[in-house]
């Protein structure tokens, strides 16, 4: 019996396994070298009671998952596409505003500097200090240097420490979050993937997790090249349940918070439409009939981020090794967003 080719790691996948291998001591170091620019940022956020998240792609969707965290403290937290932010834009007076761009150098980034100009309660969050955003405005800036890889790993799990950083300036303990960081739970991926196995796109929802879940979507997407996007539970509810057979994947972020029942209820109706489905579970609750189960510890917060994190980006990872040949390699992108 002839032995099939084991097929080659594309090179933008070894790219990716290069960023996420070091991501977590990236990200602890992340934490503790930014904890007196952390500290200048989270006064600027109690003195004026008001924040606005702004970025584009993963950066935004590291916002949409620390906007909950920041209303914790009674923060007016709003996350917005820096895109929108110049089209529509929202009054800054008052506010703080952080600027989130891997690169300090995307299209949006320059513009909005450019027709606003500087302003005092302006920080950025980067992973280049030299770059036009780290020169701009005083920025926390994420260890290991710029990202080199297509889709965001690494600089999503360094960023979230960034804001880590801030949240703990603020008060919250970030014991259980740099815990998930110093030993990461080993979660196995393998059942998750045969179960996307005939999917034609994947879905991805939570609650207060629904940053996580856009942040999967927007990777799935950038490296299957299908059409993957993401729901809020609610918003997922209101009609797009029609979708929903076989050949839809959705996956459901569940923590240990009081959305959890929520997404419970999701589950049992995506599993009744017959819609192959995934749940990463960081609720303690029982696992779902019909769904693959990732359990992993109680958690909520950014320590449930930390857990979900890297193994969600396995999942993406492995999904789109086995959709296309060349995935991490852009085909229509780059990884600087330079135009508009």
């Amino acid at each position: 019996m002839m032995m099939t080719a084991q097929k080659k790691r594309p090179a933008g996948l070894v790219a990716i396994d290069r960023e996420m291998a070091r991501q977590h001591e990236d990200a602890l170091a992340s934490f503790e070298n930014n904890r007196e620019a952390a500290a200048k940022v989270a006064a600027s956020i109690r003195k004026n009671g008001r924040l606005v998240l702004l970025g584009m792609g993963a950066s935004h969707a590291v916002a949409r998952a620390v906007e909950p965290l920041y209303r914790a403290h009674g923060i007016d937290a709003i996350a917005l596409p820096l895109s929108e932010q110049l089209g529509q834009p929202l009054p800054l007076a008052g506010k703080t505003v952080i600027v989130t761009s891997q690169s300090g150098e995307s299209a949006e980034v320059l513009r909005w500097f450019a027709e606003t100009g500087g302003r005092a309660e302006t920080f950025g969050l980067t992973l280049e200090a030299g770059s036009f955003l780290g020169r701009t405005v005083p920025c926390l800036v994420g260890a290991g240097g710029t990202e080199l890889a297509f889709a965001a790993t690494r600089s999503l799990t360094v960023t979230f420490a960034l804001h880590l950083a801030t949240l703990a300036a603020l008060g919250d303990d970030p014991a259980a979050a740099l815990a998930a960081l110093k030993t990461p739970e080993a979660i196995a991926i393998d059942a998750a993937l045969a179960a996307l196995g005939n999917v034609v796109t994947v879905v991805t929802s939570g609650r207060s997790l629904q940053g996580v879940a856009e942040a999967l979507a927007l990777g799935l997407t950038e490296l299957s090249r299908l059409p993957c996007f993401s729901l809020e539970g609610g918003q997922l509810r209101h009609g797009p349940m029609e979708m929903l057979g076989p050949s839809i994947g959705v996956v459901l972020f569940r923590g240990d918070d009081p959305t959890a029942d929520l997404v419970t209820a999701m589950a049992l109706s995506v599993a009744e439409a017959g819609a192959p489905l995934i749940v990463f579970d960081a609720s303690g609750k029982p696992p779902i009939a019909g769904a693959v189960t990732l359990a992993f510890n109680p958690a909520t917060g950014l320590a449930a981020v930390f857990a979900m994190l890297p193994v969600a980006q396995r999942l993406m990872i492995a999904f789109a090794d086995s959709r296309v040949e060349n995935a991490g390699t852009p085909v229509r992108t780059t990884k600087i967003t330079r135009s508009e």
